[in-house]
């Protein structure tokens, strides 16, 4: 029986560990307290900050796949230093005969002119923070891993855009008008039993079939939610990772025999939000 690592199991991480218990696999998640964030029978778990290299170093046991699917929804550059980049090169050095896979963002392309990227478009962040996810990208890299960039992940419970309209924080006529790219959480746990399986190193976007301009995304939820939109312009608040407007393509991720449940937001978002109204 494989052995899996899945070191910050949080929201994704314990969706992927619902998902590799089932095919078989043994799992352990590491969080900072040592609970889960949700129940997910069959998996152990061990209190382990990532920061913490001795803590890592004396972590009992070898797995033959290590995730670092950790995040952060606030916090200081140091902060993010310190979980991606140290966290990463913790696990790197603690297990270096086990495939290792980072979970990174597709912020890292810092395009501005709604083009298409796939894995192999410049990704050079302007912003501080993306700069440390590039960091950590290249040290998993050099190690022979898979960096997965990870969309907007939404899901039950979970959505920035379905809250900013429910907030009534979200413009008719957004100001700059922009692409979002997201995935479904499942679709994001699937794809990384995908790349655990059969990912070779390297980038892969792990992202829905269908970016939407974000105007169009607040209209239909609002359509949706029966809610009229603000009808000044309303900036949206900073990204921690800086400004972006890309459509990011996902065929590599495909070819690997992954295909999304959710193929676009508008169904993911319909499924999972709307499905029971």
């Amino acid at each position: 029986m494989a052995r899996v690592l899945i070191a910050g199991c949080g929201y994704v991480g314990t969706a992927a560990a619902r998902v590799f218990v089932a095919q078989g696999f043994e799992v352990e998640g590491w969080t900072r307290s040592g609970a889960l964030p949700e129940k997910t029978p069959g998996v152990s778990s061990r209190a382990i900050d990532l920061c913490d290299r001795k803590r890592v170093e004396a972590a009992e046991g070898d797995f033959d796949v290590v995730i670092h699917a950790a995040s952060t929804r606030g916090g200081d550059v140091d902060d993010y230093r310190c979980l991606y980049f140290d966290g990463a090169q913790n696990l790197k050095e603690r297990f270096p005969s086990s495939k290792l896979i980072f979970v990174s963002s597709t912020s890292v392309y810092s395009q501005t002119g709604g083009e298409w990227v796939d894995e192999n478009s410049a990704a050079n962040p302007a912003h501080e923070r993306g700069r440390i996810l590039r960091a950590a990208e290249d040290a998993v890299l050099e190690s022979r891993g898979c960096v997965a960039r990870f969309a907007g992940v939404y899901g039950p419970g979970r959505s920035v855009l379905l809250r900013r309209v429910q907030n009534n924080e979200a413009p008719k006529n957004p100001q700059p008008d922009r692409y979002v790219n997201q995935v479904h959480r499942n679709d994001a746990a699937f794809a990384l039993v995908a790349l655990a399986e059969k990912g070779t190193a390297g980038i892969w976007n792990v992202v829905d079939d269908q970016p939407l301009l974000l105007s169009e995304c607040y209209r239909w939820l609002a359509g949706r939610l029966n809610r009229e939109l603000c009808e000044e312009p309303v900036s949206d608040p900073p990204r921690k990772r800086g400004e972006s407007n890309k459509r990011v393509r996902n065929e590599k991720l495909h070819r690997a025999g992954w295909n999304p449940a959710y193929p676009s937001f508008k169904e993911g978002a319909e499924r999972t939000f709307f499905s029971s109204r």
